[in-house]
């Protein structure tokens, strides 16, 4: 397992880079994942969300506070795969200093008193960073024909 200072480096680059990702919460015996925009903050070791305090995802983390968060470009085959432990904040200046224009499209200013903060503190996480869709596909023929294994680009599992 990788946990060198590249590969931590990486996922936050990864994660900034993509931006959007399914928030997986456990809802009873359920997972349930659903879009959301992401803040990576690395310094503060942290991810972090809008949300509104009437979601049904505040109440799942309340009772499991563990969550993955599933970031994905497909378009350049790069992927992001993250575990960690979630809590709801009403930090009014951290609402503040996240708003920008996809809020907007859910609340009409940051002073809406039903927005909160999602935390995420990723423990763990997992990334792989292929070359792109047609090399990918050109190395799976290529060792396909000669029995061999496609090197399909860099991938970590990473300690966080």
């Amino acid at each position: 397992m990788a946990d060198s200072e590249d590969d931590i480096t990486k996922v936050w680059e990864l994660v900034d880079k993509i931006g959007f990702c399914m928030l997986t919460t456990q809802s009873g015996d359920d997972l349930r994942a659903r879009p959301m925009s992401a803040y990576a903050e690395r310094i503060e070791n942290a991810v972090y969300f809008l949300t509104d305090v009437a979601s049904h995802k505040d109440e799942e983390i309340a009772r499991r506070p563990e969550v993955c968060l599933a970031f994905a470009d497909s378009r350049g085959q790069k992927y992001v795969s993250l575990s960690g432990t979630a809590e709801i904040l009403n930090d009014r200046e951290k609402i503040k200093e996240l708003w920008a224009t996809p809020a907007k499209a859910w609340w009409d200013s940051a002073d809406d008193p039903s927005i909160r903060v999602l935390k995420i503190t990723p423990s763990f996480a997992e990334y792989w960073d292929s070359p792109g869709t047609v090399i990918s596909y050109i190395k799976m023929a290529a060792a396909a024909v000669s029995s061999s294994r496609p090197d399909m680009g860099d991938s970590a599992k990473v300690q966080m």
